[in-house]
């Protein structure tokens, strides 16, 4: 069975077990249902329709999952999708939170999420005095749950990037490091395609008059709102880290990478010199300056150290060894 739990609550306090059924389900007026199931078969999906007179096509997106976030209007009834979120390694994975909402129920179906209703209907049904408002505050509640999940999820990213920045200033990342790295920003690009629908579909729930939802409920969605915008910035500048870690490693690479090509320079201008001596005096000729010179053999080694050492001190000078 699919169903992790099923109350009514009349006056803020949860009242009597519900059971699926074949026909329709009545409330009193201080009463309404919160329903809640994982993964549901389209049999419980089909007595749900007939209990509260769910819109067809809200029970196949809800059947289905992998829908984007949004809210639609079916009569009297709403029709509400929000997306879960959560680590796995360095990849996030994703999970679908359906909720239809009508004037005397809240029907939630999870798919792929890994965090549990149960707490927050129990921390619900301790203050019953929200609770007694009704679904559209409980759907309030559902939606700052999932939205509060993406907080810790991209602070545990943004460490570990912060991480990898303080290795990359003291050496040089590794190929597997670069390749985690763009991992990540790929990750970051695909959730932050999530929070732009989850966004929207907040405003909607904010500033639109749409059925279930009371004036006096629009406060709180504009605060999840807020939330989720406040999410999106972090997002922008943990992307915005991410390139940056990148460039600053590959700046640092080219910098190495100039600084032994400058000391190859060097060296090879150094050796250059005796080098060239050699191949002079190599060569075979009879007559050459110095060969019948008594000291000649070591006048030349002179030479040669001599010139060698101005051009180490001009190099050393200049930073280049």
């Amino acid at each position: 069975m699919t169903v992790v739990a099923a109350f009514s609550y009349r006056n803020g306090n949860r009242a009597n077990p519900v059971e699926l059924q074949d026909e329709r389900y009545t409330t009193a007026e201080d009463e309404f249902v919160w329903i809640g199931l994982t993964a549901p078969s389209e049999d419980e999906m089909a007595k749900l329709r007939v209990m509260f007179g769910l819109h067809p096509l809200a029970v196949e997106d809800a059947l289905k999952g992998r829908q984007v976030p949004k809210v639609e209007v079916y009569g009297d009834q709403l029709f509400v999708i929000a997306k879960t979120a959560h680590l796995e390694g360095d990849k996030i994975a994703y999970g679908e939170t359906c909720i239809f909402v009508g004037k005397r129920h809240i029907i939630t179906v999870r798919h792929g999420s890994a965090r549990a209703h149960k707490e927050l209907r129990e921390q619900l049904e301790q203050s019953p005095r929200l609770l007694e408002h009704g679904p559209d505050y409980v759907l309030h509640a559902i939606i700052d749950f999932i939205v509060d999940g993406y907080l810790p999820m991209v602070e545990k990213m943004e460490d570990n990037v912060l991480t990898m920045e303080k290795h990359m200033l003291a050496s040089f990342l590794e190929r597997e490091q670069i390749r985690r790295l763009f991992r990540m920003r790929r990750q970051v690009i695909l959730f932050q395609r999530v929070l732009g629908p989850m966004a929207e579909m907040l405003g909607k729930l904010s500033h639109l008059d749409l059925p279930c939802i009371d004036d006096n409920a629009k406060p709180y969605f504009r605060d999840v709102h807020d939330h989720i915008r406040r999410v999106e910035v972090i997002v922008a500048g943990l992307r915005e880290v991410i390139t940056s870690v990148f460039e600053a490693s590959n700046l640092l690479e080219q910098q190495r990478q100039g600084t032994i090509t400058r000391q190859l320079a060097a060296w090879a201008a150094i050796l250059a010199v005796p080098t060239a001596i050699a191949g002079i005096y190599g060569m075979n000729f009879q007559y050459m300056p110095e060969l019948q010179t008594q000291y000649g053999y070591f006048v030349v080694l002179g030479v040669i150290v001599v010139i060698c050492a101005i051009l180490y001190q001009r190099f050393k000078a200049a930073g280049w060894l």
